[in-house]
């Protein structure tokens, strides 16, 4: 069990916070509370700094196991155990990773909702994606149709909700698991859910933003074909 509070999953608006140091050393940084999202799910991990003692050091990786061990900038000091330290997130680029975050599961509510395509992949930089799906064959106007889609869909400003369910409840939610392999481990007694109302419900780990309306226009880039069955979308966020 990990000794961090995950505040990012709590409050995804929060970007500054007081914590205490727990653990400090060549593995990195433990905090008993942090809003430093350590990536997954082909989301990066934030970037930041911590105050303390009339200093900064840098944080500009992290890494998830059995505890949260953020990464400074090479040089920077390391606080010692039982500091108080003063965390924030770098705003810009979390932001812009949640509206790109979100701008997938809008594009993954649309194929799967009009093509009934499964993803088999994906990645993003901050306002950058792309995604990969099982889809067979791709009809005339395909790029422009889900272009257009994705879009109606920001402009209803239809509402993000994150919530937490027991796993058993969370697998009886129809479509749940939008990916081909179910990438939620056994051990995950708890799963999260975010849900954007009336297009896309599905298991992710990620920061979101509060609406569709929030994220921007789409931008359909590219679609590659990568092999049988293997279409990857390549997206970029707009304002």
């Amino acid at each position: 069990m990990s000794r961090t509070h995950r505040l990012e999953l709590d409050d995804q608006t929060l970007r500054e916070w007081d914590a205490a140091v727990v653990e400090s050393g060549p593995d990195g940084i433990v905090l008993d509370r942090s809003a430093f999202y350590p990536g997954g799910g082909g989301q990066p991990p934030d970037h930041g700094v911590l105050l303390w003692g009339g200093v900064q050091t840098r944080i500009l990786d992290a890494r998830k196991g059995d505890e949260l061990y953020l990464l400074p900038a090479d040089g920077d000091p390391l606080p010692p155990v039982g500091t108080a330290v003063r965390g924030a997130v770098e705003d810009a680029r979390r932001t812009a990773l949640m509206r790109t975050h979100s701008g997938l599961h809008v594009l993954c509510g649309v194929v799967f909702r009009d093509f009934g395509a499964l993803v088999t992949g994906g990645n993003m930089e901050p306002m950058t994606a792309r995604m990969d799906f099982d889809l067979q064959t791709v009809p005339p106007g395909f790029k422009e149709a889900v272009e257009d889609a994705c879009n109606a869909e920001v402009r209803l400003d239809r509402r993000i909700v994150v919530r937490e369910l027991p796993r058993a409840e969370a697998f009886r939610l129809p479509d749940i698991i939008r990916t081909a392999t179910n990438l939620v481990p056994e051990d995950v007694k708890d799963v999260r859910i975010v849900d954007i109302v009336g297009l896309d419900q599905q298991a992710d780990g990620g920061t979101h933003v509060a609406s569709t309306a929030q994220v921007g226009r789409i931008c359909v880039v590219k679609v590659e074909n990568k092999g049988k069955g293997f279409r990857r979308l390549r997206i970029a966020i707009g304002d």
